[in-house]
């Protein structure tokens, strides 16, 4: 028997969040988490019992994500002058994790973030990146190795 849908927003819902926030970054998933939701909502009666929740829900919310990509892509944003940089001293130059994640190339960035926020198997996130599982864990691993060497907490770059 299936839980409610309430509970299955309460036990994935930071899950999903996460996942959105490494996908999109902070700006864009709210909306992404929410899309999700509705989304999943709508089509909870007709999924079946014995279904991985987390998984059909980042498979969701990826491919809210990717919507959410596509349309950011399209809109125009004017701007009469492009702003200064802001300044910063030494302590602010220290790369933040999710800077360093979100510098990851695309594939990469959602392997680490399916694979390491949300927990699934590459099995599964082959499936949501529509590829192999070796590919998968392939991507995963080169992100992991990018953000070693180039992500250091505490030290100014």
């Amino acid at each position: 028997m299936k839980p409610p849908f309430e509970k299955v927003v309460a036990q994935h819902g930071a899950t999903v969040l996460r996942v959105a926030r490494a996908v999109l970054g902070h700006a864009d998933a709210d909306d992404a988490w929410s899309d999700t939701f509705l989304a999943a909502m709508k089509a909870y009666p007709d999924l079946p019992a014995d279904a991985n929740l987390e998984a059909w829900l980042v498979t969701i919310a990826h491919r809210k994500a990717i919507d959410i990509i596509r349309a950011t892509s399209r809109r125009a944003i004017p701007v009469p002058d492009p702003p200064e940089p802001p300044s910063r001293d030494r302590a602010e130059h220290q790369l933040d994790l999710t800077d360093a994640v979100a510098a990851l190339p695309t594939k990469q960035r959602q392997a680490v973030a399916y694979h390491y926020l949300a927990g699934l198997p590459y099995a599964e996130i082959a499936a949501i990146l529509d590829s192999t599982t070796s590919a998968a864990r392939r991507a995963a691993a080169d992100g992991i190795a990018t953000l070693r060497r180039t992500y250091r907490p505490g030290a100014p770059s």
